[in-house]
């Protein structure tokens, strides 16, 4: 076998024959295009052009395709080791043109298993915990005893006491399998998707107003004269995204952060604006705005005739009465309801929060730098800018509701929303792999409020009530990943390791036996399908562990941020007996006795699920069919557009596959529908039953109890502890914490910190902090509403629903001007730093999405750390290029 440690003195070429697939970068939602070149070791290409697989003369004085060492590795392919280099695709036209790419990207060669690498860790086989201890057994065993008991918990306890919780963003292989089992064949309520407790949206103020989420291509991005960015800096989460469509344009950016990053140092420089916002107040910033255009008149007046629902269309066709479908009450219902054009102006303008004396003291942003940024996008009664909105995670996780109601609202008054250069859309975060196979089951929800409105089951909360009794986690580290980590911890230690009924032998029946008498004792049994050991989730708690094939490993397609699908192909072997979802899922699923199920390859699920994306905005069941009638499997078919792909929704035109560059475009010339062709209104229209916009009402009131309250107490020495992505990183650092070339730059979570703030403390950069609070609160129980005031956060408090618990964590200090006095900023996970510890388990009440940028923080010193005065590793420089 190969020596990893000695790969990399000197980097081969690939030879003129190397093997050569094309995928996509595994990690951000911009996508960018790769290509992949294997072959055998003991052959190299040469440096002339013609006998190396890259057509380049080494070495070239022009700037083009060269192999980095962390491009390199050694993959086992066909049972063989083999060199594998991953390029970006420097023929590219879109995306990331010429081969741009981020560091992230850059690496993906050392994320690649091989049983002599940092990889070598993978989960190779399935294990059971047997007296305390993961031990390996057959996938027939452990499929088995998931069967057994899971027949068992359905049929005692019911649905909703069998849980999943699994990404929504690998490929759409492994969300159909997964979504058609959960909701289906199952049909539990008790489902959620990584980042959240809940199936609620992710942008509900969004969706509500019409708009659909990642309606734009990059090149709209670049088309416009302002960006207003909300809750995210492209630079640091999504860097091509910036680097290639909004850097280097003759436009103007503004940032609202609540700390200063490299990209805001770019925007500065470049005639831009940043907005240095308070945590969680951004509802009140975009009120604020929108009344300075409406006291000015700003407005885009001839956009909103045409494109803003008035009073008769908002009402027209869906009533105001109870209605069970969420954005239906949503927009009906009291004040958060939907208002045409001269009812929203008249709230507006008579709404005290949104007056700019108080939005400035709420938000720390200066009245001229509000009144300037509103000037800026809106044209100031001058020429009108394109003006297009950019919003992320800064932004929905703090306040959900009301923030994305409001920006909304900001940009369709600026006449943002279905324009080439004047669109509004999520930036995203993970790249779009979900596809589901049948609808959440809203109606078996145990969760309601007033009426007949019922909410998805807030999973964290149903487990913490002795709710669940099977858990299957997919890919995602619950855990670390949701807020009040430790207090969740805790429960999950009570309902598995700590419940007396523990597997003590290998017999397939007393395993059985014991899990069902765990489950009937009211403990839970928890199954977790991962690529690696993952603290505590499976290291710990898990009682069965399957092992999961990865990116790279097996062909599987989704999209990016502009719906751009492409498949990702296999071009190394899966290690051990790991096996990638969705036959897992098939395999149990055929164990249970439900149909429909026996797929026989990735290309079965692929071409399954197509169909059950129709009318969807990821919809690209017109390439499938038009695959199947030229006699191609639907991978294949992909397979042929390489890096490029096609923008979903497709449609077929003169039996041509045609992709879709933007949603909601009035200007999208439709023929006739051909073949399985669907047109959606929402294609030139926006998504309403009128195809009008909605303004919705976004009133401070609802999020202001809670904002007091969790408010940090600085005479108490309590700090805003919020959390971000950084360039470098990707999610929980499980490849990484693999890649010595990243781990060097971050061997261990940090925490930036203000001088004013670090020095009373005698804080200096390179110093271990524990971060810790005992006063995280945590809501529980609480699932029935009966009058509209028992869900607000005064009321939950009263009636008891709230506890306060505790968390905490370590860093390294960073001292930096780039946070305010008063807050801290921390990285959003990392490994088994459980940042998360320090947010507040009380979701918004609307949506059930997670607060997760409002955590609190006391701070001790421990000491220094061991970077302290290491210059190897850990840099302490100021990110935003701005200071010391």
């Amino acid at each position: 076998m190969t020596d990893y440690q000695q790969i990399n003195d000197a980097i081969p070429l690939p030879p003129a024959d190397a093997k050569v697939s094309t995928t996509v970068c595994a990690y951000c939602i911009v996508g960018c295009g790769y290509k992949v070149y294997t072959w055998p070791l003991g052959k190299e290409g040469k440096p002339q052009a013609k006998e190396n697989a890259l057509g380049v003369d080494f070495p070239g004085e022009q700037f083009g395709p060269w192999i980095s060492p962390n491009q390199h590795a050694i993959v086992q392919l066909d049972g063989q080791d083999q060199h594998v280099a991953i390029l970006p695709d420097f023929d590219a036209t879109v995306v990331n043109p010429n081969g741009n790419h981020s560091i992230r990207g850059g690496v993906l060669a050392k994320k690649c298993y091989h049983p002599s690498a940092p990889t070598k860790d993978r989960l190779l086989y399935p294990q059971i915990r047997i007296n305390g201890k993961l031990e390996r057994v057959s996938w027939d065993l452990a499929l088995d005893v998931m069967a057994a008991v899971s027949k068992h918990v359905l049929e005692k306890f019911g649905e909703s006491a069998w849980a999943m919780k699994t990404y929504s963003y690998e490929f759409f292989e492994n969300t159909y399998a997964i979504t058609k089992l959960a909701f289906e064949a199952i049909q539990t309520p008790a489902y959620a998707v990584h980042d959240k407790p809940s199936m609620g949206n992710d942008t509900a103020g969004l969706d509500d107003a019409g708009i659909k989420t990642f309606s734009a291509s990059y090149q709209d991005w670049s088309e416009a004269d302002v960006l207003f960015i909300s809750g995210t800096d492209p630079y640091e989460t999504k860097t091509v995204l910036f680097t290639e469509w909004m850097m280097n344009q003759d436009n103007k950016i503004i940032m609202v952060l609540p700390r200063r990053t490299a990209g805001v140092a770019y925007a500065e420089k470049n005639g831009g604006l940043f907005l240095q916002i308070n945590p969680g107040t951004d509802t009140l910033l975009h009120l604020a705005m929108n009344r300075i255009i409406l006291e000015n008149g700003w407005e885009d007046k001839e956009f909103i005739s045409k494109w803003i629902a008035d009073e008769w269309e908002i009402d027209s066709g869906f009533g105001r009465g109870t209605r069970n479908t969420p954005w239906q009450w949503r927009t009906t219902w009291g004040s958060i309801g939907a208002l045409s054009f001269e009812k929203y102006k008249d709230w507006l303008l008579n709404y005290g929060p949104a007056e700019l004396e108080s939005a400035t003291k709420i938000t720390g942003i200066p009245q001229e730098k509000i009144q300037q940024a509103a000037k800026m996008i809106s044209g100031g009664g001058g020429k009108r800018p394109r003006t297009s909105f950019g919003f992320e995670k800064g932004n929905y996780w703090s306040n959900n509701y009301t923030n994305t109601t409001s920006f909304a609202s900001l940009a369709l008054l600026c006449g943002a929303g279905n324009r080439p250069g004047r669109v509004v859309s999520r930036l995203g975060g993970h790249q779009r792999g979900w596809i589901g196979a049948a609808p959440y089951p809203r109606t078996k929800s145990p969760e309601k409020l007033p009426g007949r409105r019922r909410l998805e089951l807030d999973l964290d909360r149903w487990v913490t009530a002795g709710q669940v009794r099977f858990a299957w986690v997919i890919g995602t580290t619950w855990l670390g990943a949701m807020t009040a980590s430790q207090e969740l911890l805790k429960k999950f230690r009570q309902q598995t390791t700590e419940n007396p009924h523990q597997v003590s032998s290998s017999n397939r029946e007393e395993i059985i036996q014991t899990f069902i008498d765990r489950v009937d004792s009211g403990g839970m049994v928890l199954v977790d399908s991962d690529i690696y050991p993952v603290e505590p989730l499976n290291t710990e708690l898990a009682d069965i562990v399957l092992p999961a094939a990865q990116w790279g490993e097996h062909d599987g397609a989704r999209c990016n941020g502009e719906r751009r699908l492409r498949l990702y192909s296999r071009f190394s072997d899966t290690p051990g007996e790991a096996k990638p979802d969705w036959w897992a899922i098939s395999q149990f699923a055929q164990k249970m006795g439900f149909k429909g199920f026996d797929w026989k390859d990735a290309n079965t699920v692929f071409e399954e699920a197509a169909r059950f994306s129709r009318g969807n905005i990821l919809d690209y069941y017109p390439l499938v069919w038009k695959a199947k009638q030229e006699g191609v499997k639907g991978h294949e078919a992909l397979r042929a557009l390489g890096t490029t792909g096609i923008q979903t929704p497709i449609r077929l035109e003169e039996n041509e596959l045609v992709g879709t560059r933007r949603l909601h475009d009035p200007e999208l010339n439709l023929e006739t529908p051909q073949g399985p062709t669907s047109h959606p209104k929402w294609l030139t229209h926006f998504n309403t039953h009128s195809g009008k916009a909605l303004l919705i009402q976004s009133p401070w009131e609802l999020f202001e109890d809670y904002y007091e309250r969790i408010s940090p107490k600085r005479d108490l020495g309590e700090f805003w502890f919020t959390v971000g992505r950084i360039n470098e990183t990707w999610q929980s650092g499980f490849d990484t914490l693999r890649e010595k070339y990243l781990t060097d730059r971050w061997p261990d979570a940090f925490v930036e910190i203000h001088p004013d703030d670090a020095g009373p403390l005698g804080i200096e950069s390179g110093d271990e902090l524990c971060l810790w609070s005992d006063d995280i609160l945590v809501q529980e129980s609480g699932f029935q509403h009966i009058e509209p005031k028992s869900f607000s956060f005064t009321q939950l408090m009263k009636d008891g629903h709230i506890r306060v618990g505790s968390g905490e964590m370590k860093a390294v200090a960073i001292l930096t001007t780039a946070v305010k006095p008063g807050l801290l900023f921390g990285m959003f996970l990392y490994g088994k730093r459980m940042g998360n510890s320090l947010v507040h388990r009380v979701p918004d009440p609307i949506t059930h999405s997670y607060r997760y940028k409002l955590g609190k923080a006391n701070i001790e010193k421990l000491g220094e750390s061991p970077f302290k005065d290491d210059f190897q590793k850990m840099s302490f420089k100021q990110r935003d290029y701005s200071g010391a």
